[in-house]
């Protein structure tokens, strides 16, 4: 027989990806015998991608109970988990394992190398130090069932589409969510779940930017403005505001205020039209606003206003808000224009409106919805409630965040604590063989 088909692993992880990355240095630290099963030709692909290639691992939130509200109903099941594995945690294993770490705004944390492949030779090391074996290129395309000694299912082995079986006393799905693809992460586990007879929510794009109608906006692509605000608006009524950064595209909007933005926005959208309005000068009154316009202009009063107001806003940002008007206007000099025409400028720099058409797919989505229901989740282990010996991790999960560092302490948090069962069920077994 072949020896792959004979040998049985203490744990083996389909997913190379954060969640499994941890879960196997965790468990192989306390002992087991670890096989992690990759089906791409190397590991975290997705990792190395996050946060613009320098990898949010946290967010700097100790509190737990704050740190959850950014959970909305998912909160309640996180409790446990993070109790046993915080972000107080995940700065001591990564600092402790010589990767120092740094805080930017809003709490974010990032390797102070700026780089997430840092963060992965990170893990790896740690692998290799504890004895991990990887398999890359090995996807699995089947996990076979039994019955149990205690009259439950559990999983008794796994095979890859090169024909290979791998045995185990446990099993973890770490394949992630649905959020770019074109990493792998196709939502294979939740197939294997949903085969397996769990209930699972369809994925959708939740983290993601927004498209709208506005072809002059389309037209200043890359542009961005540090500080503003931007307010949703549905049937005349502001239905909620945000503040910070926007990236203007060539498709719509982005950044992290619009991405933590989207999945409120999309939900709106089943109702009907929304409505935004970008107010640049979210901290300066219409009057006050006026009143620096016109110093501007009165120092400039012989040029012409397409020449002066770049001088106010970004060159391609100013030529935007212009598009707004007759064409004549842009060529005026200063000292031409009236009262109303600078006040209808300053009305409009604090209204910038465009529809929402709605937002981009699961290619261009940071975070995705979907995955396994989590009544049907032990909280306490990580694992299934069908399958004693299953567990499922990461992104497998159906739990909407933020972006900000939510999503990777997720991963950090239920593969710790899912590798620490596995550790915990060996000691057991060890105690009864000597008994």
């Amino acid at each position: 027989m072949h020896k792959k088909e004979i040998e049985e692993y203490d744990l083996i992880i389909m997913g190379g990806g954060p969640s499994g990355m941890m879960m196997s240095i965790i468990a192989a630290r306390g002992g087991a015998r670890v096989l992690l099963l990759e089906k791409n030709n190397e590991l975290a692909k997705k990792l190395k991608l996050t946060g613009g290639g320098r990898c949010n691992i946290t967010n700097k939130e100790l509190d737990d109970k704050k740190f959850l509200e950014n959970f909305g109903d998912s909160k309640k099941f996180l409790f446990s988990p993070f109790s046993k594995f915080s972000v107080k945690d995940t700065f001591s294993l990564f600092e402790k394992n010589g990767l120092p770490l740094v805080t930017e705004a809003r709490n974010r944390v990032f390797p102070a190398s700026q780089k997430a492949t840092d963060v992965f030779k990170n893990l790896e090391k740690m692998m290799r130090e504890y004895g991990v074996e990887i398999q890359l290129n090995q996807q699995v395309i089947q996990l076979k069932k039994v019955d149990s000694s205690n009259g439950k299912m559990e999983i008794a082995s796994v095979k890859t589409r090169s024909g290979d079986s791998f045995f185990a006393k446990n099993f973890a799905i770490a394949t992630g969510g649905a959020s770019h693809p074109e990493t792998g992460s196709t939502g294979d586990g939740f197939k294997f779940l949903g085969k397996l007879g769990h209930k699972i929510k369809k994925p959708n794009p939740n983290v993601v930017p927004l498209k709208t109608d506005s072809k002059i906006l389309h037209e200043i692509s890359g542009t961005s403005w540090s500080f503003c605000k931007i307010s949703f608006i549905q049937e005349g009524k502001t239905k909620f505001s945000k503040t910070g950064k926007i990236l203007f595209t060539h498709f719509g909007l982005s950044a992290p205020m619009i991405l933590n933005s989207s999945y409120e926005v999309k939900t709106l959208l089943k109702d009907g039209p929304v409505l935004a309005s970008v107010d640049l000068f979210p901290d300066t009154e219409e009057p006050d606003l006026d009143r620096k316009l016109w110093r501007l202009f009165e120092k400039n009063a012989t040029k012409k206003l397409k020449n002066v107001l770049p001088k106010f806003l970004q060159k391609k940002l100013a030529e935007a808000i212009l598009e707004h008007f007759p064409k004549e206007l842009s060529q005026k000099a200063i000292n031409e224009l009236s009262k109303e025409e600078r006040k209808s400028l300053v009305k409009k720099m604090k209204n910038l409106n465009m529809g929402i058409t709605g937002t981009l797919g699961m290619d261009k989505a940071v975070v995705a919805d979907g995955g396994l229901i989590l009544k049907e989740v032990n909280f306490s282990n990580m694992t299934s409630k069908n399958y004693s010996n299953l567990y499922v991790l990461g992104d497998t999960l159906d739990i909407n965040r933020p972006s900000g560092g939510y999503s990777l302490q997720l991963c950090w948090t239920t593969g710790f604590v899912a590798g620490q069962d596995v550790i915990d069920k060996l000691k057991k077994e060890r105690k009864t063989e000597k008994k």
